[in-house]
């Protein structure tokens, strides 16, 4: 297989938007997140990732993220979000990307949801690695949250965990890691048949410092990942943004009509 080039300067990463997205193709709310991660060695993923795409890396260093949420309102193109099968708790595993045109973004190597219409809808008309399970977000006292999730469909079945964290303090100014991780403006994959990049745009993240308090997951290694080793190295909270997906751009970076 010949190797991907890598892209003469990456995009810089930026807390806000590089663009707003007036036309959206999608529109959505992400509440209650957690973003656990663990470095890994960017050989261990490379082939993980879309044609034209190689690990963006931080001083040599790439990431597996898992990323425990409750979509809320997810909505096409300028209606109203779906009150009911719009709403769901999700889970997903994601690795990081840039392509030759220096765009960064994220991979989604899995995301499990508690609705089983979008999971089709995710799977069957755009491809995405979408997987139906029973989740849970619950809070507790002492500031503390709690994601469950058990995969029902397609497998494989009861892969999940538990997931609790408690909450910290507000985060004034991100490192550079935690901006890299969490200020990302785009994702690639494979729509429609062929590798495409889709803009995203959100607010600036309100992000809280948190402490792990269990994790007891195999999502990553059903995703093909082998085990995290050691703690992650990065454990963040926020209450959430709204977001907005623009259309997909093929390589070229030319947008679909």
């Amino acid at each position: 297989m010949p190797s991907t080039p890598l892209p003469l300067t990456p995009e810089p990463i930026t807390p806000d938007p590089p663009e707003a997205i007036a036309r959206p193709l999608l529109t959505q709310s992400w509440l209650d997140l957690t973003f656990v991660h663990w470095a890994v060695d960017p050989a261990d993923v490379a082939g993980l990732l879309p044609p034209g795409t190689v690990p963006d890396t931080l001083d040599g260093v790439t990431y597996v993220g898992l990323v425990a949420f409750r979509m809320h309102r997810v909505g096409w193109l300028r209606l109203p979000g779906v009150p009911y099968l719009g709403n769901f708790p999700e889970t997903n595993v994601r690795l990081y990307s840039v392509d030759a045109h220096g765009r960064r973004g994220v991979v989604f190597l899995s995301l499990d949801a508690s609705r089983l219409i979008p999971v089709a809808v995710g799977r069957l008309g755009f491809r995405m690695p979408y997987l139906w399970s029973r989740m849970s977000v619950e809070h507790e006292g002492g500031g503390t949250v709690t994601y469950t999730a058990s995969r029902r469909w397609p497998g494989p079945r009861g892969a999940g965990g538990r997931l609790t964290v408690r909450r910290g303090d507000p985060v004034g100014e991100p490192t550079e890691l935690e901006h890299f991780l969490t200020a990302r403006w785009g994702m690639h994959g494979a729509f429609f048949g062929r590798s495409m990049y889709l803009p995203n745009a959100h607010p600036r993240w309100p992000l809280e410092r948190a402490e792990l308090v269990e994790c007891e997951q195999d999502l990553i290694t059903a995703a093909g990942l082998p085990a995290p080793a050691g703690e992650p190295v990065s454990v963040l909270y926020s209450p959430g943004v709204p977001a907005r997906f623009g259309r997909p751009a093929r390589p070229a970076g030319i947008p679909t009509p």
